[in-house]
């Protein structure tokens, strides 16, 4: 199972609607499991690679080069090196979690670098790609895998931009208020490496690039036939950018942010030229993407139904306050289960997107957590007036936020055992320590790597009540 604290989970609060939401869920990753999505594409017969639909004779290539990237990289690239086999050259991955299961061989050097905040050794990591690029020709082949992380995992500022400058500025970016599109417009531009510029130089060597790809952005189609590539990829660091400086620039002085962030990029960015604008087009590349944020969606109400229980998915474009999102699911839960309105009980009710939790400035925080987990214990808050009703919030990636945890699993009994084991919700919640708040109550989730990086997945149980919507 990817959930490896099932029993524990399964042991307090409503056992049955626990065990359904878990089994659902489980199911649900290991359909889109990276590894499984890409050995079902990637193959070698002879000298002949076949990626999905498409065929690449090795023998015409002097090197094969492999780099991964992202927080579900681990999985992807396992598949890739696996079925290259000794045509593999050198590969290069950097992943947020180092799992003791991952398998890799000897030809692939494995970084452990930064996320969400960029570090010194997924610095070191970038340079070790890049000097990897620099030295390659006309005759070399890329296979390049990336997944939603890749801007803080593989970080190359530009300089004089430090990697402390960089770290400043994403934790400044990603507690203020923005969009991911504004957060990664100012990322972008500020990188060697992120907004296509690995492409880039990899194009300006001549050598021959081929993206597998998992698309987190909230908006994008589902996959539909991975076996042929994608002519629409747009992913950092090897597909086109749509963001701009203007964006960039826009982005910072649409949320007051000159004064805090670093000196280094406001002067950067102010000074930046047409010559510093991230590549809008790779036409002679070859994509292929492998799963996109409503997957996770499909896969979960596919998982539901097979269990007998009728599915819905709500909104696979689930953005705002993580809070808010946590009180409305409890507020749903209770008019399904007593009116039968939008839905009738029982039923699973699915959600996708990328909440966020806020961090104004000024604010004390008294632990650890994340969007999910913040989620699922408001949901906790009003859960309580809908009996049987459970709710598992989770980062797909399998770590949300700043702790270790994937998420948290609440239900109608949750509530009642944060009282009783001495835990004030509403505290927790304002001091942003979610995690330590559902650790006390028996309802943090734990999966370590799932092998994917679908943004959010938010998983309702509606349990039918007598002279309810049933």
């Amino acid at each position: 199972m990817k959930i490896k604290n099932y029993d524990a989970l399964v042991g307090v609060g409503d056992r049955a609607s626990r065990e359904l939401v878990l089994g659902i869920v489980d199911d649900a990753l290991n359909r889109v499991d990276g590894y499984r999505r890409v050995s079902g594409i990637v193959r070698v017969e002879g000298d002949i690679l076949h990626i999905g639909n498409r065929r690449w004779n090795l023998a015409d290539k002097k090197n094969v080069y492999l780099i991964g990237a992202g927080k579900a990289c681990n999985a992807m690239v396992m598949a890739i090196d696996r079925a290259l086999g000794e045509r593999l050259t050198r590969g290069i991955a950097v992943v947020k979690i180092a799992e003791r299961t991952d398998e890799f061989s000897d030809r692939t050097e494995v970084y452990v670098g930064g996320h969400p905040l960029p570090n010194r050794a997924g610095y070191r990591a970038s340079q070790r790609v890049l000097e990897l690029v620099d030295q390659a020709g006309p005759d070399d082949l890329f296979i390049i895998a990336v997944s939603g992380g890749s801007s803080a995992l593989l970080n190359a500022p530009i300089e004089p931009i430090t990697v402390e400058d960089e770290a400043a500025a994403t934790e400044v970016l990603l507690t203020s208020g923005l969009d991911i599109y504004e957060v990664n417009a100012v990322r972008r531009h500020i990188s060697r490496t992120n907004g296509g510029r690995l492409a880039e130089r990899i194009r300006d060597r001549g050598a021959e690039l081929i993206g597998i790809g998992i698309s987190d952005a909230v908006g994008k189609p589902p996959t539909g036939d991975i076996c042929e590539p994608d002519p629409h990829y747009a992913s950092t660091p090897i597909g086109p950018d749509p963001t701009t400086l203007d964006d960039a620039r826009a982005a910072i002085d649409g949320h007051g942010l000159r004064d805090r962030l670093p000196r280094s990029i406001i002067d950067f960015l102010d000074d930046a030229g047409p010559e510093q604008e991230t590549p809008k087009a790779f036409p002679e590349n070859t994509y292929f993407v492998i799963n996109t944020l409503p997957d996770l969606a499909e896969a979960a109400a596919a998982a539901a139904e097979t269990r007998g229980v009728t599915a819905h998915i709500l909104t696979t474009f689930l953005e705002g306050e993580s809070r808010d999102a946590g009180t409305f699911m409890a507020a749903l839960a209770r008019e399904v289960q007593t009116s039968g309105r939008p839905f009738r009980a029982p039923c699973v009710i699915v959600s996708g997107g990328e909440t966020v939790t806020r961090i104004r400035p000024g604010t004390v925080i008294t632990g650890h957590g994340g969007p999910s987990q913040e989620l699922a214990l408001s949901f906790a808050l009003a859960a309580a007036a809908a009996p049987g009703a459970c709710m598992y919030g989770m980062d797909s990636e399998g770590t949300d936020g700043t702790s270790s945890a994937a998420g948290g699993i609440t239900d109608s009994t949750s509530a009642a055992r944060a009282a009783e084991a001495g835990v004030d919700i509403l505290a927790h919640l304002r001091g942003h320590a979610s995690f330590e708040a559902l650790e006390a109550m028996g309802d943090v989730v734990l999966t370590g790597n799932t092998g994917t990086n679908l943004c959010d997945l938010n998983v309702l149980y509606v349990p039918a009540q007598n002279g309810g919507g049933s």
